[in-house]
């Protein structure tokens, strides 16, 4: 199982970034997505999920309204819309599954910043 992260950077107060998530090795359209994200010094937690038909989404309270999940079955890759980004969206964002065990990719930086 592999995942492979890739759309952070640095970004200004207000702006937008898309994360995306490549994932390989296992059956991508059978099992649930969640995007999680660790500011330093502060614990993993959990911004977005979404189920393996991406029917049905679930954000955390501080980025409801803000942050979109999506996935594309047929490309193998979960995404993640950041709209309206603040200084304390500032993490490293992970892409995590649960095939058999927990998964996770290696991160990739969001910064906010003017």
């Amino acid at each position: 199982v592999q995942l492979v992260e890739s759309g952070g950077g640095l970004v200004q107060p207000g702006g937008s970034l898309r994360l995306s998530c490549a994932a390989s090795g296992f059956t991508f359209s059978s099992y649930g997505m969640n995007w999680y994200r660790q500011a330093p010094g502060k614990e993993r937690d959990l911004v977005a999920s979404i189920t393996s038909d991406g029917g049905s989404t679930g954000y955390a309270d501080s980025v409801k309204g803000r942050f979109t999940i999506s996935r594309d079955n047929a490309k193998n890759t979960v995404y993640l819309q950041m709209n309206s980004l603040k200084p304390e969206d500032t993490a490293m964002y992970y892409c995590h599954t649960v095939y058999r065990r927990a998964y996770w990719g290696q991160g990739t930086q969001v910064t906010v910043s003017s």
